[in-house]
């Protein structure tokens, strides 16, 4: 299944709220009945079942608690991981964000560009640069995480300079 929040429109981070606006949104839009020509009626019916399902599945992962299996064990794929990664980063909270992404098992060059992400936002910058550089790796011709390995050396850089460092101390004292 594609990202249900793409197909309905989203960035990965939208809430419950936001989820059903744009659903009831999209169905006024495409809806079977609002078509007469029987040939664009079929393809707005496919797309009917495919935003019906991105619909059930985003209010699903935006929900505060995750549905278990009998097991006791989350039923979560790999993308739902990173996506609730991305939910937590772009809300600003990376601590989240990682604790989402280490509960999955399999890393993918998606995986490690959200991690290299995450990381950033941490300030991070070699930990970040490696997660991009294993992202590159595994997805060699993707140009977006070459740029993130780009970032994160010369933040790494940046951090190292007199300049680097005192923004790193002013950070701690306005935290405080």
């Amino acid at each position: 299944m594609d990202n249900p929040f793409e197909v309905l429109g989203l960035q990965g981070w939208a809430d419950q709220d936001e989820i059903r606006s744009a659903y009831r949104m999209l169905v006024k839009r495409y809806h079977p009945d609002m078509i007469q020509d029987p040939a664009m009626k079929k393809e707005a019916q496919a797309r009917m079942v495919a935003l019906n399902l991105a619909y059930e599945e985003a209010l699903r992962l935006a929900a505060p608690g995750q549905k278990k299996h009998p097991s006791g064990m989350e039923e979560i794929n790999p993308a739902t991981y990173i996506l609730l990664a991305e939910r937590a980063l772009a809300r600003g909270n990376p601590e989240m964000a990682l604790h989402h992404l280490t509960k999955c098992d399999q890393r993918t060059g998606d995986w490690y560009y959200v991690q290299g992400r995450v990381l950033m936002a941490m300030d991070q910058y070699e930990s970040a640069h490696q997660s991009f550089r294993e992202a590159v790796r595994l997805c060699p011709e993707n140009n977006v995480y070459r740029s993130g390995a780009l970032a994160a050396a010369v933040a790494h850089r940046k951090a190292g300079t007199l300049q680097g460092r005192v923004r790193k101390a002013w950070k701690k004292i306005i935290k405080k």
